[in-house]
């Protein structure tokens, strides 16, 4: 089973993540894989601007993004045909509300939809969580990693108040709609113990 964790910048997405692991002893793979993808290392430095005007192209930006998860398309579909609960922290639809949020354009999500599940052929999840933490909290959240890790300085997008606004209704959307997939949505005080529940009963259905 496939499962991807949404949520803006904050908004707890490693913290799930990680609890899920040690309650479902699932295989994890984070996006940007920034150690890893040649194309999440340009993405990165584009966000620090170090690569000119890069970043005002928000379909160059998706497409490199793009190009990591194809990169790592096969583990993810070997894992899951081993039987294995796949964790995605952030995957396609990180993009699709990105898009949509920084072009201010629904469009963008159906030409993510075709650049990667139709033209890469990247792995579609078979359930997305999305962490609706507000805007603000998630600012605060972002803010107090900064501070405590030197590391973990907010790129453009994440320093971008407003941009993550327009993202969270974005995701919003999406979930509301089912995009590709059925959507669990949870409250920052989200019940980790029922959502285990849930999700097991869910992987063995699948």
């Amino acid at each position: 089973m496939i499962i991807a964790i949404e949520g803006i910048d904050g908004a707890g997405k490693n913290t799930l993540v990680t609890a899920l692991v040690e309650r479902l002893g699932a295989e994890v793979i984070s996006f940007p894989r920034y150690k890893d993808s040649i194309h999440a290392q340009l993405a990165q430095a584009a966000l620090y601007g170090k690569m000119g005007d890069l970043t005002d192209s928000a379909y160059a930006m998706a497409t490199l993004f793009a190009l990591d998860r194809r990169e790592a398309s096969a583990q993810i579909s070997e894992a899951s045909r081993a039987g294995k609960v796949v964790l995605l922290d952030r995957y396609v639809a990180s993009n699709a509300a990105y898009s949509a949020a920084r072009l201010e354009d629904e469009s963008v999500v159906e030409w993510v939809e075709t650049l990667e599940f139709e033209t890469l052929g990247i792995p579609r999840p078979d359930l997305q969580i999305l962490l609706a933490t507000s805007p603000e909290l998630a600012r605060e959240r972002a803010k107090n990693r900064e501070a405590q890790d030197a590391s973990r300085a907010r790129d453009r997008y994440e320093s971008d108040d407003s941009l993550q606004q327009r993202t969270a209704a974005a995701y919003a959307r999406l979930a509301e709609r089912e995009w590709q997939s059925p959507w669990i949505v949870l409250d920052p005080g989200y019940d980790l113990d029922a959502v285990c529940e849930e999700l097991a009963r869910r992987a063995e259905v699948s």
